[in-house]
């Protein structure tokens, strides 16, 4: 008899162990809650570990804002050693003495800050003709990638016991932390791959409450360690309506609200916000514009 899965609404942030796939994790996850739809904000390496919100039910729809934001990691480099895949996971392709100072170290991190462009990686998921990378690289392909613009928001050398390098690093979407770790050990003339690789923060969630798969088997009630669906929309200003403005905006009608006396708007903002009912229900998110008018944008199916 086919499992019958629950309809689960809210975020976990789960602390990815290492070794398992972020689509292996999500499974897990979703198997313990008994979950009817879920999805993940964005992979994880299978050697890294850490910060991996997971969404259930009606947070899926405001998953696109993760893979958005910008992220922070903490970073091991390993200098000396390349290998094929940029990681522990890979052959070793050179091995090379390492001579880099600390102000050698300090002077080529300084060049990548701010906007660069970066190369993806053979071993990764991008796909070009409907094929992963990866697949192409295990077949011992090279295809020929074009360069894209990132930006390294921060990068601090957090401690440096040759031949190893520790790193703290916020970045944009789409940057590859072992690329950058490469290019840095490439820069220091001695090459590189990336030995660890921990994620500490996505957009404004951090490790604080994260929850291990471990933990998560063993709690009698999975579901009490969710985030409510707007944890994943803290970074937004709010807008509580009252229940006729409720009703109309469920019912995806665009409202003045400069008309409304009794409604608090944000003050000179216009763009997302979310969007609450008197009785502190999340009704979801919606566009507020010029003149005060509120458009629906994503809607709470529960809310109605």
């Amino acid at each position: 008899m086919k499992r019958v899965r629950d309809l689960v609404d809210g975020v976990l942030l789960l602390d990815k162990p290492v070794g398992l796939s972020s689509n292996d994790a999500l499974i897990k996850a979703k198997r313990f809650m008994n979950a009817k739809k879920a999805g993940h904000t964005g992979t994880l390496d299978p050697f890294a570990t850490g910060l991996l919100p997971l969404c259930f039910g009606e947070a899926t729809k405001f998953s696109q804002d993760l893979l958005e934001a910008d992220k922070t990691y903490l970073t091991t480099v390993h200098l000396g050693v390349r290998t094929d895949t940029g990681d522990t996971e890979g052959a070793v392709l050179e091995t090379l003495p390492v001579t880099a100072t600390v102000a050698d170290i300090e002077a080529v991190l300084e060049r990548f800050r701010g906007p660069i462009k970066q190369v993806p990686p053979m071993y990764s998921a991008l796909k070009r003709d409907g094929k992963p990378l990866y697949e192409y690289a295990r077949e011992g392909i090279t295809l020929e990638r074009e360069a894209r613009d990132v930006v390294i928001h921060k990068l601090e050398l957090v401690g440096y016991e040759a031949p190893f390098l520790k790193l703290a690093v916020t970045c944009s979407k789409g940057t590859y932390i072992r690329v950058l770790g490469e290019d840095i050990g490439a820069a220091l003339g001695c090459g590189a791959h990336l030995n660890a690789l921990r994620r500490t923060q996505v957009g404004a969630l951090t490790t604080d409450h994260m929850v291990t798969l471990e933990a998560l088997a063993a709690h009698g009630a999975p579901r009490e360690l969710l985030a409510p669906v707007d944890a994943l929309l803290s970074s937004f200003p709010s807008i509580i309506l009252n229940d006729d403005l409720a009703r109309r905006f469920l019912h995806g009608q665009r409202l003045p609200l400069g008309k409304e006396p009794s409604v608090a708007v944000p003050a000179q903002y216009e763009g997302r916000v979310r969007v609450y009912a008197a009785d502190g229900r999340l009704l979801g998110t919606g566009l507020f514009g010029e003149y005060a008018i509120l458009a629906p944008e994503r809607l709470i199916a529960t809310a109605a």
